[in-house]
């Protein structure tokens, strides 16, 4: 009787054993065993955090930022910056979609005429959005001078290369079938993409367009660190003027400047939610409505940057951007150097995987508790602030190195994870964490059993979408002293070596490439 109760345990305990187990034990030990050595390289290390004398120079300097300042003539300036941020963004993404529409058109299968100029506008698009916005921005300040012309600049070629990479999967995932009957019915090309393949595209398109201007708009206050105007180039002013009360002034401008933006964008997706009537227009009332909102937009923001689009345009000035640009050729292979740009990519490499996976831990820990309204605060506060404004802060936790980059990457990426892994939990299959509850589990369990198999391939989709945009961030983070590709451009610009500032460019461009072609097979894998 007790061996036979013996053996009823054990195949009781069997029963209840995880078949798994032992295979993610061995993926997580081996995935501890490739993660040390990035450990190693970013510096990682919880001692600066229990340093009595880091923590008195961070709440110094934290204190400072209260009370914010709120002096009648500085809110004059910084109402001025936000309204600059704003027409630098919409002057920007007016700049990209010039270049996205024709470029889409040229990528995509549409121009199957013209199926030879296909690889060589893909190339193009490669390269456009394969350089950080930032890197963009600081070279045309190098040629125009301080002002929002680099910005809007640097906005164009990014996303403008963003934008058409996207429209031409757009514009390839479409039914071509309505296309090929106008055409053969007679309608000319452009005829049959307007109202062929557009009236089915465009709620995507839009509402797509309409996201990218949101993030413009962050991405016009992080190219004001490099002298491109609005409130990137006030926030910097006054972090090395130490004066906390206007920077935190600015932070909350910034703050409710994103959030009006997200509310706008929320609005309009959701308008293009609902189904338009019958029309003769191929856009639809609704998008044709927000095409002349943004031209309205776009023509205010050139009168209020009051740019000079005609200078930049002229003989003198492509004389001097063509020397400038002559510079850079041929790039410094030299060994040496080589050998410097290899350990800068392998800095950025671990800034970007530390910062991502420390953020995907915090964001799914901040993604868990059904009392969401704290939380979202928490999250939205985190995301609002931009990832060179936290790697200011952290270098004063940790010093400078990549390790103040990573825990800048970690905190800005925390907010928009733990975002989209609410979201995606939310959206997760009930009955088997039910079922498991039922069974007599308890919560933790129901949760890891039931809960986070179904939507582990969504919060892995999105990880790995954060980490494609880190990398972009990771390699511009050394312009504050956070280590990487950035450092090394930042120090070879400032010091006109162009021909070594053109190695670490290419650099950042393979980088992100490759990054990118890893990304793609890692969720193929998935499906």
């Amino acid at each position: 009787m007790p061996v036979d109760a013996t053996s009823r345990g054990v195949k009781s305990a069997a029963a209840h054993r995880d078949p798994a187990a032992r295979g993610r034990l061995g993926w997580l030990i081996l995935a501890l065993v490739l993660l040390w050595p990035m450990l190693q390289t970013s510096g990682f290390s919880l001692r600066p955090f229990f340093d009595a004398s880091n923590l008195k120079v961070i709440g110094g300097f934290l204190a400072g930022f209260l009370p914010p300042e709120t002096g009648a003539e500085f809110l004059g300036y910084l109402s001025q910056a936000m309204l600059e941020t704003l027409a630098i963004a919409t002057a920007g993404m007016a700049l990209a979609f010039a270049l996205a529409a024709p470029l889409s058109y040229l990528a995509s299968g549409a121009a199957r005429e013209r199926v030879t100029l296909n690889p060589v506008a893909r190339g193009l698009l490669t390269v456009l959005r394969g350089i950080p916005e930032l890197v963009w921005a600081l070279v045309f300040v190098r040629v125009f001078g301080l002002g929002p012309a680099a910005g809007v600049l640097a906005l164009g070629l990014t996303y403008g290369g963003m934008l058409a990479k996207v429209y031409a999967e757009i514009l390839e995932s479409t039914d071509p079938a309505p296309a090929r009957a106008l055409a053969a019915c007679g309608a000319g090309r452009l005829p049959a993409l307007l109202y062929g393949l557009l009236p089915q595209a465009a709620k995507e398109l839009t509402s797509y367009t309409v996201y990218r201007w949101e993030c413009a708009i962050r991405a016009s206050v992080v190219m004001g660190f490099v002298g491109a105007g609005g409130l990137g180039q006030l926030m910097d002013q006054a972090m090395k003027m130490l004066n906390g009360g206007e920077a935190a002034s600015i932070l909350l401008a910034f703050m409710l400047l994103v959030a009006a933006a997200d509310l706008l964008s929320w609005w309009l997706r959701r308008a293009l939610d609902t189904r338009p009537a019958a029309r003769a227009l191929p856009f639809g009332w609704r998008t044709a409505a927000f095409l002349t909102a943004f031209c309205a937009g776009l023509w205010g923001s050139l009168r209020l940057l009051d740019m000079d689009l005609a200078a930049l345009f002229t003989p003198d000035a492509a004389q001097s951007m063509g020397d400038f640009v002559r510079g850079f050729f041929p790039p410094d292979l030299s060994q040496p150097w080589l050998l410097k740009v290899l350990k800068g990519i392998w800095e950025t490499l671990a800034i970007s995987i530390v910062g991502t996976l420390l953020a995907a831990g915090a964001g799914l820990l901040l993604a868990l508790p059904r009392w969401r309204t704290p939380w979202n605060a928490v999250l939205n506060i985190l995301r609002s602030v931009p990832e060179l404004v936290w790697a200011t802060i952290t270098a004063l936790a940790v010093g400078l190195g990549p390790f103040a980059g990573a825990l800048a990457l970690a905190l800005h990426t925390t907010g928009v994870l733990g975002r989209l892994y609410a979201e995606a939990l939310q959206n997760a299959p009930e009955a088997p964490a039910l079922a498991l509850r039922l069974g007599g589990s308890s919560r933790l369990l129901a949760f890891c059993y039931g809960t986070l198999p179904g939507a582990a391939p969504q919060l892995l989709a999105y990880t790995l979408y954060r980490w494609e945009m880190n990398i972009r961030m990771a390699a511009i983070l050394g312009f504050v002293g956070a280590g990487g590709l950035g450092q090394l451009l930042y120090f070879e610009l400032s010091l006109f070596h162009y021909a070594q500032a053109s190695t670490v460019i290419l650099a950042m461009l393979l980088l992100s490439i490759a990054v990118d072609w890893s990304s793609a097979a890692l969720r193929r894998a998935m499906r």
